[in-house]
């Protein structure tokens, strides 16, 4: 069939056309019939009865509430006096202190020309037990570092740390040989660290004399938030266990071991932040 124009028309796609209209006009009579058929179908839900985690239990009430501890933990010194457990506050700063003076960490001086120290803060934090009671107050004093500059009041940074890997052959070799394990931690551990650059800090709050209120403190040992106390800590700690005969691995840095007789000794050196 020809339709004037355009192509030819073959009597087959004419008989295909008029089967499809029919039925196409039949779908449509049935979908306005019948709207409700094509309405989405709700998702299906899992049944599965979800359990928090025992070791989270004591955090989740009967009813399935989540408590939220709040520390309660000041954020500056004005805060810690202020609050109702300032005396516990006060008592970890002088502790805090008197660790400072015995480690001779720095001496007061007249602010050099030109040098701007940098300045310090205390930050507080208390120590819980597994079921939340507070323990211990801690107040520690942390210098701003990031107000130093490289190459004027430090250098390198960089400080070994012992890999989990290390201490796990080390226990299992304790295990297997039934070796004694001890475990010790060292107070305070940054303060034994010995500076070699001129550092220049301001005093910390509250500890403030009067006579003294113009001076300064120049750093003697390393103090927590120095950039260089974990690395000046770590040359002050190999120089003093080398002193005592042990020798430090040279694949594994944190790794000293000590021969007595027949008696053997391996120490681990790790750090936590």
């Amino acid at each position: 069939m020809n339709s004037g124009k355009g192509r030819n028309i073959e009597l087959e796609e004419v008989q295909q056309q008029q089967v499809i209209e029919p039925e196409v006009e039949r779908i449509s009579q049935a979908v306005e019939e019948n709207p409700t058929d094509l309405e989405t179908q709700p998702l299906r839900r899992s049944t599965r009865e979800r359990h928090e985690p025992e070791r989270y239990g004591f955090l989740v009430t009967t009813h399935g509430d989540v408590i939220l501890f709040d520390q309660d933990e000041p954020k500056t010194y004005q805060e810690a006096v202020a609050s109702p457990d300032s005396e516990k506050w006060l008592e970890a700063m002088r502790s805090e202190m008197d660790s400072m003076s015995e480690n001779q960490v720095w001496t007061l001086v007249e602010p050099p020309e030109g040098i701007k120290p940098i300045g310090c803060k205390w930050v507080f934090k208390k120590k819980t037990d597994m079921d939340g009671n507070v323990q211990t107050y801690k107040g520690r004093l942390v210098a701003k570092g990031f107000r130093q500059i490289h190459g004027i009041d430090y250098d390198e940074t960089f400080s070994p740390v012992a890999m989990i890997k290390s201490i796990r052959i080390l226990l299992a070799v304790a295990a297997f040989h039934d070796y004694e394990i001890w475990q010790m931690d060292v107070k305070t551990a940054f303060l034994n660290g010995k500076l070699e650059e001129d550092v220049y800090m301001t005093q910390p709050e509250g500890f403030v004399t009067p006579e003294d209120a113009r001076k300064v403190c120049k750093l003697q040992r390393s103090i927590y938030g120095l950039k260089q106390a974990s690395r000046s800590w770590n040359l002050r700690f190999n120089e003093a266990i080398q002193e005592f005969g042990f020798i430090r691995n040279e694949d594994e840095p944190c790794v000293y071991k000590k021969f007595s007789g027949s008696i053997v000794s391996f120490l681990v050196l790790y750090m936590t932040y």
